[in-house]
C-alpha cells in the first residue's frame, strides 16, 4: 500500500470519529492501568461491569491494596483469569506505592516492570493516559493492518513497528483507537462488513468471498 492511500484511510477514519478513545471506563491513569490489566483475554464490556463497582469503593493503589487479593477477586470474578489478575493487580499497587509515590509511571521500561503489564498494555497507557503516539497492536489492529495491507507483519511487534513507520505523524496519536474500533465493528474477523466500510475502496483486501 502506498503512502497516499494510507493518508486517505486515516483522514476518513478521523472524519468519521474525530475524538476516538478507549471503550474502557476510567477517570485517571491508575484506573486505566487496572482496567487494561483486567482486559487481557476479556471484553471491555465485562471489564467495565467489574470496575464500576470496584472503582466506587477503591480507585487508588492504596485502597485496592487494602482490599487484598481475596476481596479484589470478589469484584473481578466474572472476568477471565481473575485469580492471576487479582494477584498481579495487588502486586502492581504495592510497587506503585513503594516506588512511584502512588503514581503511574510515564515511561515504557517502568510500566513493563509492573506485574501483568506487557508491551501492549504499556502502549495503551502511554497513548491513552499520557498522549504518546504509541500504537498498541491487539488482535483487531493486527487483523486490520494485515487485511487492508496498511502494515503487514507476521507478529504483533512487526506490525507495531511498521505502523509507527508508515502512519502519517498527524494521525499517529489516534491511530490505535481508530483501528481497534474499525476491527471491532466493521473489519470483523469472520465476515468483514466490507459493504458498510468507509475505506473499502482504499483497502487492498482481495478475498471478499465471505463478506456481509
Amino acid at each position: 500500500m502506498n503512502a497516499d492511500k494510507r493518508e486517505q484511510i486515516f483522514a476518513r477514519l478521523q472524519a468519521e470519529n474525530p475524538n476516538p478513545t478507549t471503550e474502557l471506563n476510567y477517570n485517571n491513569a491508575f484506573e486505566l492501568l487496572i482496567a487494561v490489566i483486567l482486559s487481557a483475554q476479556a471484553t471491555d464490556v465485562s471489564v467495565n461491569k467489574a470496575t464500576g463497582p470496584l472503582f466506587s469503593v477503591a480507585n487508588t493503589p492504596e485502597a485496592i491494596y487494602r482490599l487484598g487479593v481475596d476481596k479484589l477477586k470478589a469484584y473481578i470474578k466474572t472476568i477471565g483469569l481473575f485469580n492471576t489478575k487479582a494477584a498481579n493487580v495487588i502486586k502492581t499497587c504495592k510497587i506503585l506505592m513503594e516506588e512511584y509515590n502512588g503514581e503511574v509511571p510515564e515511561d515504557r521500561e517502568s510500566l513493563e516492570k509492573l506485574p501483568g503489564v506487557g508491551r501492549k498494555t504499556a502502549n495503551v497507557i502511554l497513548n491513552t493516559a499520557f498522549g504518546h503516539p504509541t500504537i498498541a497492536v491487539d488482535t483487531h489492529i493486527f487483523r486490520v493492518a494485515n487485511r487492508t495491507k496498511i502494515a503487514m507483519g507476521s507478529n504483533v511487534l512487526q506490525v507495531e513497528k511498521k505502523l509507527l513507520k508508515v502512519v502519517p505523524e498527524m494521525y499517529k496519536r489516534d491511530a490505535h483507537h481508530w483501528m481497534i474500533l474499525h476491527g471491532r465493528y466493521v473489519c470483523v474477523a469472520r465476515k468483514p462488513r466490507c459493504g458498510a466500510c468507509g475505506i473499502e475502496d482504499l483497502c487492498e483486501f482481495k478475498d471478499k468471498t465471505d463478506i456481509e
